[in-house]
């Protein structure tokens, strides 16, 4: 019987059904004989391992060269600050992680401060060997540090402060003495050290003659700011460096600044740069008066050098540290003949007498001398030497006898003790003018 097209309608709906069915099941089927991926495996992020600390190097056993001296406490320090936590690299992704540069290409800024001689507080041909050295081996071994000079300029981009001295350890002949470096570096924002390194030289290559600074100075220019300085050089990491040495490192710049142009022979340099440090509030210093009476006299500007003498004698009346550095003959209470040495005498003689008078002040002359002879002798021969002083101030203003008294010490208070009678312990040779009661 034929089929009604509701009925083919009905056929052709079904099988559409069963089609899609079938595929259904067949789609189930090819699902079920499929592998299920394995579960994701867990892999722990990379541990950071931060590269070893720089070692520090061993010391010498013993006293060695003044050059080995210099370069095993250079090293030491330095590497000291490297091993500081500030400078160690970060994890990566912890806060304030950063690629590490290039070495040298952002350089930890230090200015080092002029070395000094520890017992005296001079410049010596020593502490310039230091000084040069220093820069030379900082240069060649560690360059994430820019090392420069004191100056005003570099103080204020300058994170750390690097402070040196050197030191005879026994007062004897030339040659045969041991001599110590001290290095220390101080941050400059917090004032505490942060590194310290000190080794012994022998004493065949130190040459202590000073610098024509400290050896031209009429007085010894040893005051608390240089003491200080001193201190510092040996104040141990973690503790804080000198507060007054640390206060006054602008003018330390400029004391650094004169003496350099000093040296070179730039007398009007020189002088202007002294002017600008005794201009300041904090500049009254023992060697910016000198370095004012020094430029005066090699400009041959003798008022303002007999000026300059007249404050360093004030500064040196009111601490109680006026040592001015007549120079006599070995052996003897004349002076020195060299005119170019004791020309000036005379009025370093007249100024010290007025401004005693001028300030009421009572001295005790106390006279010195070299560790030449015997104790005796040079008891006896540091008393006349005292004496002649009180003579030829009385001579000049006979009312000054009032205010004096004379004293002698002998070599007892010697600060260089070689005996060498010549440039290199010419302070051993000193007169001081010590404040007393009237």
């Amino acid at each position: 019987m034929p089929m009604t097209k509701q009925n083919q309608a009905v056929n052709a709906g079904s099988r559409s059904i069963g089609t899609w069915i079938g595929s259904l099941l067949l789609c189930c089927a090819l699902a079920a004989c499929q592998t299920p991926p394995p579960p994701p495996v867990y892999v722990p992020p990379p541990v950071y391992v931060p590269p070893p600390l720089p070692e520090r190097p061993a010391p010498p056993s013993a006293a060695v060269a003044f050059d080995q001296a210099i370069d095993f406490a250079v090293d030491d320090l330095l590497i000291q600050a490297q091993r500081l936590p500030e400078f160690q690299p970060k994890a990566p992704g912890a806060p304030g992680a950063a690629p590490r540069e290039p070495a040298g290409t952002s350089k930890i800024r230090i200015v080092v401060d002029n070395a000094l001689d520890g017992r005296t507080g001079q410049q010596t041909v020593a502490t310039r060997t230091l000084d040069e050295r220093l820069l030379s081996r900082v240069t060649a071994r560690f360059p994430d540090f820019q090392v420069t000079p004191i100056s005003a300029g570099d103080l204020a981009s300058a994170r750390f402060i690097l402070t040196t001295t050197v030191t005879v350890l026994n007062q004897s002949q030339a040659g045969a003495s041991i001599y110590r470096v001290n290095f220390s570096l101080t941050d400059g924002r917090s004032g505490i050290v942060v590194a310290m390194a000190a080794a012994q030289a022998t004493g065949e290559t130190v040459d202590i003659t000073p610098t024509n600074f400290y050896r031209d100075s009429p007085s010894l220019v040893k005051d608390r700011t240089m003491e200080g300085q001193i201190r510092t050089a040996r104040t141990p990491a973690g503790d804080a460096a000198d507060g007054v040495y640390m206060s006054s490192l602008t003018v330390a710049s400029l004391i650094a600044e004169g003496s350099r142009l000093y040296e070179a022979g730039k007398y009007q340099e020189a002088l202007a740069v002294y002017e600008t440090a005794a201009a300041r509030p904090d500049g009254k210093h023992m060697r910016v008066l000198n370095g004012l009476y020094l430029s005066n006299v090699q400009l041959d500007r003798m008022d303002g050098a007999e000026q300059a003498f007249g404050r360093i004698v004030q500064l040196g009346l009111a601490t109680n540290a006026l040592s001015v550095k007549f120079l006599f003959k070995p052996g003897g209470t004349d002076f020195w003949p060299d005119p170019k040495i004791s020309g000036p005498y005379p009025m370093w003689l007249r100024v010290v007498a007025r401004e005693s008078i001028a300030s009421k002040t009572c001295v005790t002359i106390v006279g010195h001398s070299s560790r030449t002879g015997s104790e005796d002798s040079n008891d006896r021969l540091s008393l006349q030497r005292a004496v002649s002083i009180e003579r030829r101030l009385a001579a000049v203003t006979p009312e000054i006898a009032r205010l004096l008294q004379t004293s002698g010490v002998g070599f007892r208070e010697n600060l260089i003790g070689t005996g060498s009678d010549d440039a290199r312990d010419a302070l051993d040779r000193r007169v001081e003018f010590r404040v007393r009661g009237c």
